[in-house]
Order: structure tokens, then sequence, then C-alpha cells
């Protein structure tokens, strides 16, 4: 299995040969799957929705896309009170969750951005006991032998050392609960910088994986993405950084399945 995680293209600030040099290696690759875990645009206009579609669009298929915290639009007050995902859905596809299946494999994805919060912070995220919910009586459809990932915005626990924090609100506890439930991986972007590490729940074969940026918002890491192998032994997530001419591999994590 070969699935490519990306994250915060953050169209509008975007890095534009990054982007295109990442268009390019998707399309010569043979891939199983193409997540996009967020952060699209820079601050939820339009425009940026237009060249965010327009790319997707040039990615191979099948895609799995989620929104982030920057997908809700930042300066027109009223629809980010009211409809933070409107613009999001009219050019990328529903917001609230996605799925995936497919022969070996079972992809969920939810949305962990709001677009207001009882918090001075709104790019933090967020998750429910509802949307834990519906993703495990989802994932208890799906064939026992399936490889099982979650794919969200924020990192669900925090990255120690990291550029900066995804703060969820109910994060702890949702992991606790795909852990125990048997989720392989969990995918996230938001702190632009590639990361694994298992949750401490369970049986200890369940793992955050994080990407990097494809935008200038560089956070003392190069712009990049992860490719994901997968066989019946071991999950491999290799970190891809552009070093301004092409693609490098700069760190690979083997992670043990169950």
């Amino acid at each position: 299995m070969r699935i490519a995680h990306l994250s915060d293209i953050h169209f509008g600030g975007e890095n534009p040969q990054a982007v295109a040099a990442a268009s390019a290696w998707l399309a010569a690759e043979p891939l199983d799957l193409v997540v996009v875990s967020g952060d699209l645009t820079r601050f939820g206009e339009t425009q940026e929705f237009v060249s965010a579609a327009a790319w997707l669009k040039t990615l191979p298929k099948p895609r799995l896309v989620t929104p982030g915290n920057h997908d809700a639009p930042y300066l027109a007050w009223v629809d980010r009170l009211f409809t933070p995902f409107a613009r999001y859905e009219r050019a990328i596809g529903r917001a609230r969750f996605q799925t995936h299946l497919a022969p070996g494999l079972a992809v969920y994805g939810l949305n962990t951005a709001r677009g207001v919060q009882p918090r001075a912070n709104w790019s933090k995220g967020q998750i429910s006991q509802n949307q834990v919910a519906e993703a495990l009586a989802w994932f208890a459809q799906a064939p026992a032998d399936a490889l099982r990932i979650v794919v969200c915005h924020h990192p669900l626990t925090e990255m120690i050392g990291g550029p900066m924090t995804g703060k969820v609100w109910r994060g702890e506890a949702a992991a606790q609960a795909f852990a125990e439930a048997g989720i392989d991986l969990v995918l996230s972007g938001h702190i632009h910088a590639p990361f694994t590490w298992p949750y401490g729940y369970g049986d200890g074969h369940t793992y955050a994986a994080g990407a990097g940026t494809l935008s200038v918002r560089e956070r003392g890491v190069p712009p990049g993405f992860n490719l994901i192998e997968t066989d019946a032994e071991e999950m491999r997530v290799q970190a891809l950084a552009w070093t301004g001419s092409k693609f490098e591999p700069s760190r690979t994590w083997s992670l043990a399945r169950r």
C-alpha cells in the first residue's frame, strides 16, 4: 500500500515551485491514495479556493481531503460565524467527514477545525465525542484486515518540541478511543513539520503521523510531504523535503503493525 500525505498548502501563500514539483512527483508515482489534511488556503478567500480546487484536480485519484482552520474565512465574519466551511464545500467537497474504502484500506477523514470557539485562539482544534463515535461506527463495518487510518488537520496529542501546538479539545480522549479500537494511523498537519509517534494507549501500535507544508510558512523545516508505504509487518513513513529543485528523503520512520 502506498499513500501520499500532504498538508497545509496555504494557497495565497503557497510555495509555487514546491507545489508544482509535488504535483509532478505524485503524477509519476503508483499510489493507492492521496491524502490532504487541511489548510488548503491562507485566509479562506474565494480565489484561494479556486486555486486549491484547480490544483487538486491535477492530483491522482483516489483522493481524500479534509479542511483545516485556515479554510474558514479569516475576514468575512458573518460567514465565519454562521457558515465557516461553506466556501470549502462549494470548492472542495464535504467538510464534516469523508471516507475511502478499498481492498485492504479503510480511511475516515473528520474536521477538527471550527469557525469560532469559546477561547481566544480559534486556530486550535476540537473533536467531539460524536465525531469519534461516528468514525468508530464506520470502521466497525470495514473489513477486519483493512489498514485503518483516521485523517484530521490538528494532531490529537502534542508533538514534543514541535514548532507550534494543536491544543485539541478532547484530543487526548479521542487518541485513546482510536487506539483502543485498533486504528493504525492518525494523519494530521497544522504544525508544518513531519513527525511520527505512538499513542500511549491500547496495544501501543496506533501511531500519529504528521506531514509538513508546501507553503512559504516554514517553521524551521523545508517544504515537503510524506510517503507512507505499508506491508503486513510495518508502516514506513518517509518525509520528503524540497531542496529548491527536487524532493529528497529527509527522514524515514518504521512503525510496527499490530
